[in-house]
């Protein structure tokens, strides 16, 4: 009953990141208007036509006054916010712990859709999710910062490589300008680190760049040269190596005897 509880409360917040996701990244009012409206014609959705996931089927994924496609994204959205939830609940039962995670992944949840969308993100958020992050009960600055700092210094190479090198063998005018890693990366990268310590935050980023490097391949086969967002791979290797970490330890510790 708990567990359905908790499943029940995380697809009603995904509704609400869903609100946050479209009105932060289009710098509309969170409170006008005070209803959901559909992002096409502008009609102010019925209660029973914004229920999480049932409503998306119900309404046949399309809106009740236009008729236009309503994004397979707000789904995914509920239902990720939902399993995720109901996987730290799990990891944490119903603690303090539990209720800070659930709030730092909530705000990287909306930073990973406005990233993959616009591939930028508000800086305003960033702020505020680092700053929550320092609450956390077992925070390392110190770990935070020496992650953060060796990222930055690889960050650099990796940039010099591109700019400099790869630019000149593909003769890509546009590469002499292009950073290998956006500046709304390092706060994500400083929470790994505080967060998850050295070693599972180097997990983390193995994990966010496996992840990572398969749409990369996708469009390098497909010959374009599309940006890749990495905040939201950043998200899901931090969120898996936090559910993960006591069998990450335990085969880091064989591993190393």
């Amino acid at each position: 009953m708990a567990e359905f509880s908790i499943f029940l409360f995380g697809l009603i917040f995904g509704s609400f990141l869903n609100m946050l996701i479209y009105r932060l990244s289009l710098g509309i009012s969170l409170i006008d208007p005070k209803r959901s409206i559909c992002t096409s014609c502008k009609y102010q959705l019925k209660w029973y036509e914004n229920i999480p996931l049932l409503s998306y089927i119900f309404l046949k994924a399309r809106c009740s006054n236009c008729k236009t496609t309503i994004s397979i994204i707000y789904p995914i959205v509920e239902l990720t916010t939902a399993l995720l939830t109901l996987f730290l609940y799990y990891k944490l039962s119903f603690s303090y712990q539990f209720i800070h995670l659930c709030l730092i992944f909530y705000i990287l949840i909306v930073l990973s859709l406005i990233d993959f969308k616009y591939k930028a993100v508000p800086e305003y958020l960033l702020i505020l999710v680092l700053f929550i992050s320092f609450f956390y009960s077992s925070f390392s600055f110190y770990d935070s910062f020496v992650f953060v700092g060796a990222f930055v210094i690889l960050e650099l190479f990796i940039t010099f490589y591109i700019q400099n090198i790869k630019a000149k063998i593909t003769k890509n005018k546009a590469l002499e300008t292009q950073k290998s890693l956006g500046e709304g990366d390092i706060p994500i990268v400083a929470i790994i680190g505080g967060i998850l310590g050295l070693k599972l935050g180097l997990v983390a980023i193995f994990f966010a760049a496996f992840f990572a490097i398969i749409p990369a391949l996708i469009n390098s086969i497909r010959k374009k040269d599309i940006e890749t967002p990495f905040i939201p791979y950043l998200t899901l290797g931090f969120f898996i190596a936090f559910v993960l970490q006591t069998y990450i330890l335990e085969y880091l510790w064989r591993f190393s005897q």
